[in-house]
Order: C-alpha cells, then sequence, then structure tokens
C-alpha cells in the first residue's frame, strides 16, 4: 500500500491518499479530504484502471475528469498527487517525495 499525504498550501485543506494493487494494474483508492469542493471524490473514487490514468495524456484520465468536475482551484496539487499515488502503486514509479517550493523575492 502507497500512502500520501498533500498539505496544499494556504488553503490548509489536507488530504491523505491510500493506493493499494494486488495485480499492478487495478488500484483501490482510499481518499480523505477536508477540502469540501473534493470531498464528493471520496464516494466517487474508489478504484482505478492505474495504466489508463498513468499512461494518460496530461489532462486526461479519470482522475483528472473527477477533478476537472470538482475541484475549483487549477494549481491544486491533489489531482497529480492522486496520479502520483497510483503510478507507484502499480509499480510504474518508485516512491519518492514531490516537492513545490515558493519564494517571493
Amino acid at each position: 500500500m502507497v500512502e500520501v499525504k498533500v498539505n496544499p498550501g494556504i488553503c490548509g485543506l489536507c488530504s491523505t491518499i491510500r493506493c493499494d494493487s494486488d495485480d499492478m494494474q487495478e488500484v483501490t483508492v482510499d481518499f480523505k479530504t477536508d477540502c469540501p469542493n473534493l470531498k464528493p471524490l471520496e464516494q466517487e473514487l474508489k478504484e482505478v484502471d492505474g495504466y489508463d490514468i498513468c499512461f494518460a495524456k496530461f489532462g486526461d484520465g479519470e482522475i483528472c475528469e473527477l477533478a476537472h468536475k470538482y475541484c475549483k482551484h487549477a494549481a491544486c496539487p491533489v489531482p497529480a498527487a492522486l496520479i502520483k499515488g497510483v503510478e507507484v502503486a502499480c509499480g510504474l514509479a518508485l516512491p519518492k517525495d514531490a516537492d513545490i517550493k515558493i519564494e517571493k523575492k
């Protein structure tokens, strides 16, 4: 199982994503969030085909479709974190943190 914790920045509406796969393709997703906009994903996003998600073009695939439906902020890192969790659960990437650091100068 893979666990991804997302602290999205200034909104402070954190999410936890757990992804697991027995066959390295079909992935069960357990998504919990403090974000009222993304809350429907807790019920709608339960299982995905990891290959469909990870090999889709940018902006395509089930996770992106759901993000387009519910996410109100284009810079929200949660959809990318969901895809990264699926990717690691399928063995298509090693578990490694991704960072975005913002400094106003």
